[in-house]
């Protein structure tokens, strides 16, 4: 019970003024972060929220969800991690690729913090198109990448053989089409997860993410 409580005393001494405020004066008129209960403490539990402080200064309420199997979210991390340390795919490629998906998915959460991504290594307008599912700004190779990630969200069937030539003609290796569907479905899987379960954007997102993103996303849960 003591060590319990010295995680628990270890991670509110770290929280910033608003999340602090947000555990001990709960506003039972704001909507609930998830539909599912804030998980119980343990050192795994601790150690994913401080990581969230660490990075982003506050807890993202996707962690509070996956956190009731934090074991899992790390398996996640770590399986990204490696799918995308091998990949040819630049990091332009992969925002592209996300924000593509997340805005097929209507994934509001997803839809800001790639969008803002995509935003930083290109520009708002191009991020904005990408999140209204259009393609311009884009290159080929990028653009081939976005109409493929629609189509695997929309319907993995319906897809051919002329669709992944496609994918070959803007200069895409057999390899990375494999790495690009396989980041399709997990992004996917991950988006649904946090949208049955009622994850809502978290406002330190949508407040830090560029005008013309939170403009474009017009859909999915509301922050």
């Amino acid at each position: 019970m003591t060590s319990q409580l010295s995680l628990i005393g270890r991670w509110v001494a770290l929280l910033p003024a608003d999340e602090l405020d947000r555990v001990e004066h709960t506003d039972h008129m704001s909507p609930p972060a998830a539909f599912l209960a804030e998980p119980p403490q343990s050192p795994a539990v601790t150690a994913a929220y401080e990581a969230d402080l660490s990075s982003d200064g506050y807890i993202n309420n996707l962690t509070r969800v996956w956190c009731w199997r934090p074991d899992l979210l790390a398996s996640f991390q770590t399986l990204r991690a490696d799918l995308l340390a091998e990949s040819g795919l630049s990091p332009r490629e992969v925002a592209v690729m996300v924000a593509a998906t997340a805005a097929a998915r209507s994934d509001a959460y997803c839809a800001l913090a790639w969008g803002s991504r995509l935003a930083e290594l290109s520009d708002e307008p191009t991020a904005a198109k990408v999140l209204q599912g259009v393609d311009g700004g884009l290159s080929d190779r990028e653009a081939a990448l976005a109409r493929w990630s629609r189509q695997v969200v929309h319907d993995p069937n319906a897809t051919t053989q002329a669709d992944v030539d496609r994918l070959r003609e803007a200069g895409f290796s057999d390899q990375e089409i494999f790495e690009a569907t396989t980041w399709i479905a997990f992004r996917m899987a991950f988006s649904t997860i946090n949208d049955a379960l009622g994850a809502r954007p978290d406002p330190q997102l949508a407040e830090m993410a560029p005008r013309l993103v939170r403009e474009a996303v017009t859909y999915g849960r509301p922050v």
